[in-house]
């Protein structure tokens, strides 16, 4: 929560904790008490391996997608572009020493960071200690994280 750069954000991407990912339900939660507005990915309708983000409150529905990831329901103009992300929260699998993240195979992040360094959005991943290994096995799609967040450390890059 003291991290400088999440301190101003006003509109922080952020995701539901699966299969022993980070738990984010807590920091969520102090986000909406310091007014922050939270968005969840969303798969996108109509374009396949694509994310949406749509606003997440204490009020959204959520539904199962095809993954059997809870997701907000998508409704019109409930969704926020890309480039009016301040911080994007992002789940991984593994990290390493150089920011390359391993997540669920499906490339939705990597797809949805490609341009990340031509907006202001910063993305961070979050991460267990344990999750850090030697090295991580880089396609040329892959987007390494300029930042990742364990219980034990900052990592930047």
């Amino acid at each position: 929560m003291n991290y400088d750069p999440l301190v101003p954000a006003r509109n922080i991407a952020s995701f539901l904790s699966i299969d022993g990912e980070i738990d984010t339900s807590l920091l969520i939660r102090k986000f909406w008490i310091q007014r922050k507005n939270v968005f969840l990915p969303v798969l996108h309708p109509s374009l396949s391996r694509q994310l949406l983000f749509v606003k997440y409150t204490k009020k959204t529905n959520l539904i199962l997608n095809k993954f059997n990831i809870l997701e907000p329901s998508l409704y019109r103009n409930q969704s926020i572009e890309s480039n009016k992300i301040d911080i994007m929260l992002v789940p991984l699998v593994a990290f390493d020493l150089k920011g390359q993240r391993l997540g669920l195979g499906g490339g939705f992040y990597d797809r949805t960071l490609k341009d990340w360094k031509k907006t202001s959005l910063l993305p961070i991943g979050l991460a267990y200690d344990f999750q850090l290994i030697n090295e991580i096995p880089i396609e040329e799609w892959d987007i390494p994280l300029p930042v990742i967040i364990t219980p034990s450390k900052i990592w930047k890059w």
